[in-house]
């Protein structure tokens, strides 16, 4: 008993700093929706606009790039010691192989936004956005890079450092470029674009310093590691990240044309939809924290070869997630009209969203548990059957029987969280038994 006490203490003190971090970043998508919303509607429709052009593609990326952290996780495990600076030139190298069709993707979103329908007066200023914003790529893909590098070594308050950094750089630098300061001309929602960018550069630069200290580079040959892209490290890093992205690609779409789906059914609707999200979004950042934790734990005792070990530490995050989204799931069923007050007073939203917080009180254990022991099985380096039964979960389970309650039996949108909580259910099994299997018979 006290082993496991420890090893929860372990976990928890390396998820604390990767939550917090979660959580500061996605304040800065918060920040940069309140200062455009502050300029005009049409800035805020174009960041809007922008951010669900851009999220999928980066969602993809940084999903290729948690390859890093099981990969380096196991060679921690094993003292494979010298292997390790190959593999994270090996992550940056293919960083910036993303970074290149990702930019042009960006650059060229018109096309897109006409198909869509987007409004003519918002498309200028939603590609000039995209434009400033995809010049962040480069950076932002290697400091994802350098980031999981750690999170496999299991140093994860660095990234919770210069998330805060970031995010005090993104305001300072939405209010000179939005606003035009310094100097600098008033350029609006591109503007936001162009401070992103900056602060993805400043988050590059403070974590290359702090990688190539004496210490780092000493214990794991970080300079002397140098070399050009090598098929041996690349083909490893791919066969576990590029399922591993469309994974998370495919989740990201299920939510995707919920949204588009609830869109038809009318604004109030699509608001109160909007709170719910949200919310749910804040509390998934912290079993998403502990999912890359227990990835880190995990390879790290799957290399040593303890297999008990790594099943243990697997089940310790799938526990402390499902304990605290049940926590979570507690307050929005007992208590979510003081939860919807926080977001909107218009009485018609606040009487939909109290039921479809309800609703997402029950979808927060199955979203805890899957987000878990998908992290767990990637530890193991386990993501390509994962990625099959995300597309089961999702796209054979989620979205039909939310478009048939939600459409064809004209339950709106309490139907289409029904059809989430079906999709998050499912995957929240699959993954489980997997995991159980896999620590069971090896």
């Amino acid at each position: 008993m006290q082993m496991i006490l420890q090893e929860i203490k372990s976990t928890v003190r390396v998820g604390t700093p990767i939550v917090t971090a979660q959580l500061v970043q996605m304040s800065m998508g918060f920040t940069d929706t309140i200062m455009a919303g502050r300029l005009s509607a049409k800035d805020l429709a174009a960041v809007a606009v922008g951010g669900s052009l851009f999220i999928t593609i980066l969602l993809f990326s940084m999903g290729v790039m948690m390859a890093v952290s099981p990969v380096v996780a196991h060679l921690f495990g094993a003292n494979r010691k010298q292997e390790i600076g190959r593999n994270l030139w090996s992550a940056l190298w293919l960083s910036q192989f993303m970074a290149l069709p990702a930019i042009l993707m960006l650059r060229n979103m018109t096309h897109l936004m006409h198909f869509f329908n987007i409004k003519e007066t918002l498309i200028p200023i939603t590609q000039g956005y995209l434009d400033a914003f995809a010049w962040g790529f480069p950076a932002m893909f290697a400091y994802f890079g350098l980031r999981f590098f750690f999170e496999g070594l299991a140093i994860t308050k660095p990234a919770m450092y210069f998330a805060v950094i970031g995010s005090l750089v993104n305001i300072a630098g939405n209010w000179v470029f939005m606003y035009g300061h310094f100097g600098f001309p008033a350029m609006g929602a591109v503007g936001t674009g162009w401070a992103t960018a900056l602060v993805q550069w400043i988050m590059l630069t403070c974590m290359v310093t702090f990688t190539f200290r004496h210490k780092i580079d000493r214990e794991f040959n970080i300079f002397g590691s140098f070399h050009f892209p090598q098929l041996k490290y690349q083909k490893e890093l791919l066969g576990i990240g590029l399922p591993n992205g469309a994974s998370i690609s495919i989740e990201v779409t299920l939510f995707a044309i919920v949204a588009l789906i609830m869109g038809s059914l009318g604004v109030k609707t699509v608001a109160a939809h909007q709170v719910t999200i949200n919310f749910a979004a804040f509390t998934f950042m912290v079993p998403l924290g502990i999912s890359f934790a227990s990835t880190a734990r995990v390879g790290f005792a799957a290399g040593q070869g303890d297999l008990a070990k790594a099943r243990l530490l697997g089940f310790i995050g799938i526990g402390l997630s499902t304990l605290i989204m049940t926590t979570a799931a507690i307050l929005m069923i007992t208590a979510p009209g003081l939860i919807v007050a926080i977001y909107t007073t218009d009485l018609e939203v606040k009487q939909l969203a109290v039921k479809l917080l309800v609703l997402a009180g029950f979808f927060q254990i199955s979203d805890g548990l899957q987000v878990a022991a998908f992290g767990a099985l990637r530890g193991l380096k386990d993501t390509r059957i994962p990625l099959l039964f995300n597309i089961v979960a999702y796209w054979l389970v989620g979205l039909p029987v939310g478009y048939w309650l939600g459409v064809k039996l004209n339950y709106g949108a309490p139907g289409l969280w029904i059809g989430l909580i079906a999709g998050l259910t499912v995957a929240a099994i699959l993954h489980n038994w997997r995991f159980y299997l896999l620590t069971q018979r090896k």
